[in-house]
């Protein structure tokens, strides 16, 4: 099966072998130290000198954490949207008494960091900006770079949704003064679904000393003095999920980041230049089209659900459609972690067999 979805992504046998193994004490030292040893590898990669946590949970579960963690019920919050899942940060913090302003930008267009300032300078009282770097829904990557630095120019908390970029795409959470970053294991990090990671800035801290938003579950102060002090997480941890993330970020650190994020650019290249020679579009343009999932645009006469159908059932490759307000009107090609320019050149010559069974004349 070709797995071409946004996530979750396929995952290497000796990754999912990892977790076949026998459950362990999370309370004791050989979960400890599997702890220990991961973190200190998500710090390479988030690029951070912070505190890193995991939590057991889903993206959207990180997402959540960021937001009661630093913020107050009434706090104002810029909200910066260019898809799904951009709006999705916002109803959250709108849902936890956050009053929150929604800079919308058109889905397939990228995020404008002027109009962010702009957001900024006419609203002194905003206190965090809330911004997805990779909007999975449009295939669209934000400058994160040029927006941290606006946000920080105004002295804002800056909470990033990097769920589908983290691992994959370079982001350097301390040199782009980044507070919290929420990444997910079920993306670039070949490793089933089940865990969120969050790093957390000392500006974040401060913040979370303040908070006043609900929180239990969620308490980054409770994550940070069981793994400071115990090498341990508050709650039970979904354990074979570590194992297996335990694995696949021994083979992030023997690849390299930066190899990691040049073979994620390398193939984001071919599925871009795959869709085009089909004689399809991009849904959103080239300058801002992401290296983690290609978002193509339906033409005219393309039936998107029977393309997915006949790809699935025919050809063996699994792609996924377009969400809320696109459905129908693009699908998506995942390719991110477990990926090689040769299971996109897979991909390309499927969609070139079944496109004109679904109503493609090219």
């Amino acid at each position: 099966m070709q797995l071409r979805i946004p996530g979750p992504t396929p995952i290497p046998d000796e990754i999912l072998q990892e977790m076949t193994r026998q459950m362990i004490n999370h309370r004791g030292p050989q979960f400890a130290e599997i702890i220990q040893k991961a973190t200190a590898i998500l710090k390479d990669m988030f690029q951070t000198r912070g505190d890193v946590f995991l939590l057991t949970c889903s993206g959207t579960g990180g997402m959540e954490a960021a937001v009661v963690n630093s913020l107050s019920p009434g706090d104002k919050v810029l909200a910066v949207a260019n898809g799904f899942f951009g709006e999705r940060f916002a109803d959250i913090a709108e849902l936890f008494g956050a009053q929150v302003e929604r800079l919308r930008f058109e889905w397939g267009s990228p995020v404008d960091p002027q109009e962010v300032r702009q957001a900024l300078s006419q609203d002194t009282g905003i206190k965090a900006v809330l911004v997805t770097h990779n909007e999975t829904s449009t295939g669209v990557t934000n400058d994160l770079a040029a927006i941290s630095a606006v946000v920080r120019e105004y002295e804002k908390l800056l909470l990033v949704d990097a769920i589908s970029s983290l691992g994959a795409i370079d982001l350097p959470t301390d040199e782009w003064g980044c507070d919290v970053v929420v990444t997910a294991s079920q993306k670039g990090w070949m490793a089933p679904p089940g865990l969120a990671m969050v790093s957390v800035s000392e500006r974040a801290w401060q913040a979370q000393a303040q908070a006043k938003m609900p929180k239990y579950y969620w308490d980054f102060a409770k994550a940070k003095k069981f793994l400071d002090e115990k090498g341990q997480t508050p709650w039970t941890p979904a354990l074979s999920t570590i194992y297996a993330l335990a694995a696949a970020l021994e083979l992030f650190q023997r690849e390299g980041l930066k190899n990691i994020v040049a073979r994620h650019a390398q193939v984001g290249a071919k599925a871009r230049e795959g869709v085009k020679s089909l004689g399809l579009s991009l849904f959103p343009q080239d300058r801002c089209a992401s290296n983690t999932v290609t978002a193509v645009k339906a033409p005219e006469g393309l039936d998107v659900k029977r393309l997915l159908k006949i790809l699935r059932e025919e050809y063996n490759t699994v792609l996924a459609g377009g969400q809320q307000r696109l459905d129908g009107k693009i699908f998506r090609i995942g390719h991110l972690g477990y990926i090689t320019e040769k299971d996109i050149d897979a991909v390309i010559e499927a969609l070139k067999t079944a496109l004109p069974q679904a109503g493609f004349s090219g």
